[in-house]
């Protein structure tokens, strides 16, 4: 298939999560065209069968605001055009829904170009209630040809909110077990522990909903159980009130800020827990890749985390903002050799049984099938 792929091409996880089924449908034969207004950042242009279409905003005076959207629509009707497009697959709904609706019915009149979107999290939960976007988020998700949602809290949170009663398909994240893999002599940890102790890591786009400073409490609480250091990978407004935090609880000797990095793959294995104690998460991402590579998440009851993990098998569960119970939580696994290891086999296990690029990616393809078979 030829297939047109929209998201935001930054560190957040709709973006990833769009980037890496854009390849991995390459690697299985596809042609996946990017369109955005750069390129993504985890985007290989070395794969095969991988196109990149910028989308470019003229900036005239008049314009307050770039008007993106209406710029995406005309990219997206071009590219779709030129190189036969099967059919658009968008990720997070505002605004590239409705740019892919419009393009759409500018080709309506010569040929059928249907759209998926994937929703991702706070395209719903939190930009897309906003009064001033509710009604075309409403809309354009309603004139979608096909609709999945990255978990089945999500998509709960979408027929409640908005009352859609199209069907929304549940196709969670996924992650590519072959390059997401255990390194069991943590190769590389001695840079940032020469000392000997157990890494933690925290991965995010630093945004309050992440409760960036929860890492650096929680920090402070092991290490009077544990020596142990922190490293905090990702950038976003919450890293200078962290750095201040570590500072005033005198731990920034123990935290490593690394800022935004393209191979994560490369630094998670080093760790031995990973601590994601955001407030809200539709799915979880991170603890997943955590998950593969044999870290153990210590994460929050919020969301679509508890589809991804178990509590006390392959990961641990708390309450939002309970810094002690998560630290005893780290503290177990880091002082029980035996705990960590059945842990971290069990999410291993369920990574690559349940959630592996073989297992989801196929998936993706019987609905572009389905959707293009409507028509």
């Amino acid at each position: 298939m030829k297939v047109g792929i929209t998201c935001y091409p930054t560190y957040g996880g709709s973006g990833i999560v769009a980037t890496e089924l854009g390849m991995e449908l390459a690697n299985r034969g596809h042609h996946v065209h990017f369109i955005t207004y750069a390129n993504p950042i985890r985007l290989d242009p070395d794969i095969p069968r991988v196109y990149y279409h910028e989308v470019e905003v003229s900036n005239y005076p008049l314009f307050q605001y770039p008007p993106y959207c209406l710029a995406l629509a005309s990219r997206m009707a071009e590219v779709a055009e030129s190189y036969d497009l099967d059919l658009l697959h968008v990720h997070y709904a505002i605004p590239h829904s409705i740019s892919a609706m419009l393009a759409q019915q500018m080709l309506a009149a010569t040929r059928r170009l249907p759209f998926i979107t994937t929703l991702h999290g706070t395209d719903i939960t939190l930009v897309g209630t906003d009064a001033s976007y509710f009604p075309i988020t409403k809309f354009s998700i309603e004139k979608s040809d096909g609709i999945s949602s990255i978990s089945e809290y999500l998509r709960k949170q979408t027929v409640e909110v908005f009352g859609v009663a199209n069907e929304i398909r549940v196709i969670h994240n996924f992650v590519n077990c072959d390059l997401y893999h255990p390194d069991e002599a943590k190769t590389g940890a001695a840079a940032y522990a020469p000392a000997g102790e157990r890494l933690l890591i925290h991965l995010s786009n630093f945004r309050p909903v992440k409760r960036v400073l929860d890492c650096v409490r929680i920090l402070a609480e092991v290490r009077k159980s544990v020596p142990a250091h922190l490293l905090m990978v990702g950038d976003g407004p919450e890293r200078p009130p962290a750095a201040h935090l570590a500072r005033e609880l005198k731990v920034d000797r123990h935290v490593t800020f690394l800022g935004k990095q393209n191979h994560v793959e490369r630094l998670i294995p080093l760790a031995h827990v990973l601590l994601m104690p955001s407030e809200l998460e539709s799915f979880g991402l991170v603890a997943l890749e955590a998950m593969a590579c044999g870290v153990v998440p210590v994460a929050t009851r919020v969301g679509g985390v508890p589809e991804l993990i178990t509590d006390g098998e392959d990961g641990f569960l708390e309450a939002v903002g309970d810094i002690s119970a998560q630290a005893a939580r780290v503290v177990a696994l880091l002082t029980d050799d035996a705990l960590h290891y059945r842990m971290r086999k069990a999410g291993r296990w369920n990574a690559s049984e349940r959630f592996c690029s073989e297992k989801i990616i196929p998936r993706y393809e019987k609905y572009y099938q389905d959707v293009l078979k409507v028509g």
